[in-house]
């Protein structure tokens, strides 16, 4: 019996510290990748996407590495308000994760849809995402007791539903597009591959690896603490692990083999969509694209 509660504070505490390495290496990481967006790229309808989607995996992280240290300064366990708060930031990313597969989708098995999509559609989707993931997570949170006290138990039931299905929709848009983007690829198309298909196919299969996970989590919270009381920190290692790995997938995209570049450079050439440089990018010792 104490050789088992020996192993499981063990695990657990083991848990807890890789995830905040891990945590707050992609902070550094989504940190450069809004840093080259925000300053040396031009803006495009698809990069916009990953600017959004940089900001939400880089305020979930900071909330996870502020609530760890919190928690491991004081010694107590987490309240649901640090749950509610991470989830938050998680879903926009989700959100921002599924537009941006299902527009790169759409550009390429439609070869008119660049034409006919209206200029600032990313930025109103973008924004429209931020807005509305509020009311979509916090209401769920606050009928279910997760903000304050006290439960109402249909409200919560059907806000919870509600919610559920919304996010399992976002996954379910996310990796169909990233499926049907990858047949039309493999299978259909003899033009060259579009900009940000390695970006779309390298996303879809960390969603599925260690994003999905953390959505179950959100949906089945109570039975998965009480049956699988693993779960939810390793649940939250994934997620941690997939905010944190975009940024070396997109270091991976825009790497040229056999050449030693600056890393401002290899994220320009995955990140910008065939548009110029500012002049403060022209500065640095880069090669040519």
């Amino acid at each position: 019996m104490f050789g088992l509660l020996s192993f499981w504070k063990t695990f657990t505490n083991a848990v807890f510290y890789l995830t905040l390495v891990v945590a707050l290496l992609g902070l550094v990481g989504n940190g450069l990748v809004l840093w080259t967006l925000g300053l040396h790229v031009k803006k495009g309808p698809f990069n916009t996407y990953l600017l959004h989607l940089a900001a939400a995996d880089f305020l979930f992280l900071s909330c996870q590495v502020g609530f760890s240290i919190t928690q491991a300064a004081l010694g107590s366990s987490p309240d649901t308000l640090y749950f509610v708060v991470t989830f938050l930031w998680f879903s926009v990313g989700l959100w921002v994760l599924a537009a941006f597969s299902a527009e790169s989708c759409l550009s390429h098995v439609l070869s008119r849809y660049q034409g006919c999509r209206p200029r600032h559609t990313s930025v109103v989707l973008c924004v429209l995402i931020w807005a509305l993931t509020l009311p979509a997570v916090l209401l769920p949170a606050n009928a279910c007791g997760l903000l304050r006290d006290g439960l109402r138990l249909m409200s919560c039931l059907r806000y919870h539903a509600a919610s559920v299905t919304w996010l399992l929709s976002l996954v379910c848009v996310a990796l169909g597009t990233s499926l049907v983007l990858f047949i039309c690829v493999t299978c259909c198309s003899q033009s060259p591959r579009p900009k940000f298909y390695s970006i779309v196919q390298g996303s879809g299969i960390l969603l599925l690896l260690c994003r999905l996970p953390y959505v179950f989590y959100w949906s089945l919270r109570p039975i998965l603490s009480f049956l699988l009381p693993f779960f939810p920190p390793l649940a939250t290692l994934l997620a941690c692990v997939d905010s944190s790995s975009k940024p070396l997938l997109y270091f991976m995209v825009g790497r040229q083999p056999q050449k030693r570049e600056p890393l401002r450079a290899v994220l320009q050439r995955a990140l910008g969509e065939g548009s110029p440089l500012r002049a403060e990018g022209l500065a640095l010792p880069m090669s040519p694209f």
